[in-house]
């Protein structure tokens, strides 16, 4: 089953989330994550096995320049993550097909998304899910 999340869900859906975002705490990303479910322009979904959470999709609308699109706004997934044992039975595919079709209720034409230059994994999701790689890049920071 798969579910639209709400504030209440918070906390299970940060939970899951740090799992993937590791430098994130579990209170933080609840924070967030009840920031962002109170948006029009964001959806996060939450997947059930016999009732119990496995995973999760957050997507969003974005309206400032998205690599290697064309239009605005679009549909961004922001992070999907299923917990490991539950992993190779088409869930993530079912959370990305549910995001796709909220973004073309949206009023989307395009739908992108990013990851890690090193997470072989979320590369290779992506590639079977039909992404086409728009871009690579390697960002710089130093302290001033």
């Amino acid at each position: 089953m798969i579910q639209k999340a709400t504030k209440e869900d918070a906390k299970t859906i940060a939970k899951l989330a740090v799992l993937m975002w590791e430098d994130h705490s579990v209170a933080d990303l609840a924070s967030e994550f009840s920031k962002i479910l109170s948006q029009n322009d964001a959806l996060i979904l939450l997947k059930y096995e016999n009732d119990i959470p496995v995973g999760f999709a957050q997507c969003q609308l974005r309206y400032d320049y998205v690599e290697g699109t064309k239009t605005s706004p679009v549909g961004y997934l922001e992070g999907i993550f299923i917990l490991e044992k539950h992993r190779n039975k088409g869930y993530a595919k079912a959370l990305l097909n549910v995001c796709e079709m909220w973004a073309k209720e949206k009023g989307c034409i395009e739908f992108a998304s990013d990851c890690e230059i090193d997470n072989v994994g979320s590369f290779g999701f992506h590639h079977a899910m039909d992404f086409i790689e728009a871009n690579r890049i390697i960002c710089f920071t130093k302290e001033l």
